[in-house]
């Protein structure tokens, strides 16, 4: 299976910091966060990425990760030119995913997490057609996208509702076959101008194909300067669990 990392937008949310360097090139305890979704992505097997970034840092991506042999990984560059939504975004990776069955997994370079990747992607990987998405318990759902369940499925999900229909929010973190392209081309862009992954996932939700699962480690989203600390908190623990054994 292969991986794409959607390392663009604007970071707005983490200003001034983001003034000069996109914000997955920010750092997050030791390394710059861009190199904890390579990391996830190795160790689950995944060896073709695509990295998705804008233009006034793509050469530092490039400085960075290079050919992507320090995570054993094969890495192809592409650039969104401007800002214009994560489905956007997603789209440039048409010609990365070449075979009509084929199925790939997809990271918001911004999410940070604790879980390993690879069940989750060998239990996509049995799934027939259509897209999975990862979910997280969380205290305050209402800041992300929050799936609405009927019975044990997924009939849609609400960006940001002020009264949250379930306790769980949609992580950056999506596994899609390869009719998530077609699917792009058929969605316009929301009031805010941009092509949202929501509307993606709710047209596989509506078609009964978008399936689910929860992370049980830690999750968080690393967009805002107090996400970004808790990232760093998670990620200095992890390395003294690792330390003291």
């Amino acid at each position: 299976m292969k991986g794409v990392v959607l390392a663009g937008g604007t970071g707005t949310r983490l200003l001034p910091l983001t003034k000069i360097v996109n914000k997955h090139l920010l750092p997050v305890g030791k390394y710059p966060m861009i190199h904890y979704a390579l990391d996830k992505l190795s160790k689950a097997g995944v060896r073709d990425v695509m990295i998705v970034t804008g233009k006034q840092s793509a050469g530092l991506f490039v400085d960075y990760i290079g050919s992507g042999a320090e995570w054993g990984i094969r890495t192809t560059y592409r650039i969104q030119d401007e800002a214009g939504g994560i489905a956007q975004a997603l789209a440039l990776a048409e010609d990365f995913i070449h075979h009509p069955e084929e199925k790939f997994v997809v990271l918001l370079g911004d999410n940070l997490f604790g879980d390993d990747l690879s069940p989750y992607l060998e239990q996509f990987a049995l799934q027939e057609r259509g897209a999975m998405v990862l979910l997280k318990a969380m205290v305050d759902p209402g800041r992300y996208g929050v799936p609405v369940f009927e019975r044990d499925l997924i009939t849609h999900i609400v960006e940001k509702p002020e009264y949250p229909p379930s306790q769980f929010c949609v992580t950056g973190i999506y596994m899609y076959d390869r009719s998530v392209f077609d699917i792009i081309r058929t969605i316009r862009p929301s009031g805010r101008g941009e092509l949202e992954i929501t509307d993606v996932n709710n047209i596989y939700a509506a078609q009964g194909d978008l399936s689910y699962r929860i992370l049980q480690g830690w999750w968080t989203d690393a967009g805002t300067h107090e996400s970004l600390a808790e990232a760093a908190r998670h990620i200095r623990e992890e390395s003294g669990r690792c330390e003291s054994f």
